[in-house]
Formats: structure tokens, C-alpha cells, sequence
């Protein structure tokens, strides 16, 4: 699954993922893709979160969640 999110929502979006769909399921969070300040950003919902969490948020993001299995 691929969503397209804004700065001012995307720790609460990270949050809400973890809730519904578990803190385990892996997903990649990527800003300002194309950009010359490109970062993205692997790992579990809960890793990716409390990595975005202790940044400032600026630029669009894009997170591609990992399918059920």
C-alpha cells in the first residue's frame, strides 16, 4: 500500500497505522523524494515513527506499508 501524506500528519498517520494494522508490520517512509534532501527511512511501524518523531518535519512524505501476509 502506498499513501501520500503532509508533515503536519504524518506522525499521527505512523500512529494510526501502528494501531490498526500493528507496530511489527514494515513500511518505508520517504521524504522529499527526487529532492536534493532525499531521506527514507526502513523498519517497523514503531521504529519509523519514533525515528520521525525526534526530527523537524518538513516536505511531502511518502510511506509504502508492507502487505498482510
Amino acid at each position: 500500500m502506498v499513501f501520500y501524506e503532509s508533515p503536519h500528519r504524518i506522525i499521527k498517520t505512523l500512529t494510526q497505522f501502528s494501531k490498526f494494522f500493528g507496530e511489527e508490520r514494515r513500511a518505508s517512509v520517504s521524504r522529499e523524494i527526487s529532492k536534493l534532501f532525499e531521506e527514507t527511512k526502513r523498519g517497523s511501524l514503531i521504529e519509523v515513527h519514533e525515528y520521525f518523531s525526534k526530527k523537524k518535519l518538513k516536505g511531502e512524505f511518502v510511506i509504502v506499508l508492507e502487505g498482510k501476509k
